[in-house]
């Protein structure tokens, strides 16, 4: 068992720096829902594709420990919005206080707007 310890110990320690120098630890959400808003328009008629992202974030290990996807909100702001000119936006992520977004796969979405009437 402690062969077992020790192995996982330095395999969660590979970093180079001694155990206690980073509190700091990492995780990777994947397939949390973009979701549209905008300040003037009605958007649950537009898609959004892809409709999920992948999400890295950093933070203390106490705030990892506790942290729940639904607390990680991805956005795509359609105020604004000219589908004759770009139909990518890029996303934003809110994450609660003590949360560092690291990266964000995609960065861009692409905007299907609802078909003409």
């Amino acid at each position: 068992a402690l062969a077992i310890w020790g192995t996982v110990h330095k395999i969660l320690n590979s970093s180079g720096q001694p155990a206690d120098a980073s509190d700091n630890s990492k995780v990777s959400y994947s397939d949390l829902p973009v979701q549209l808003v905008s300040s003037s328009a009605d958007v649950h008629l537009y898609r959004v594709v892809p409709d999920t992202v992948k999400v890295i974030v950093t933070g203390s290990k106490e705030a990892i420990a506790t942290l729940q996807a639904n607390q990680i909100r991805v956005t795509a702001n359609l105020t604004d919005f000219a589908p004759e000119k770009d139909m990518k936006r890029d996303t934003d992520v809110s994450v609660p206080a003590g949360i560092t977004v690291i990266s964000v796969e995609p960065q861009k979405v692409g905007i299907i707007p609802p078909p003409a009437p």
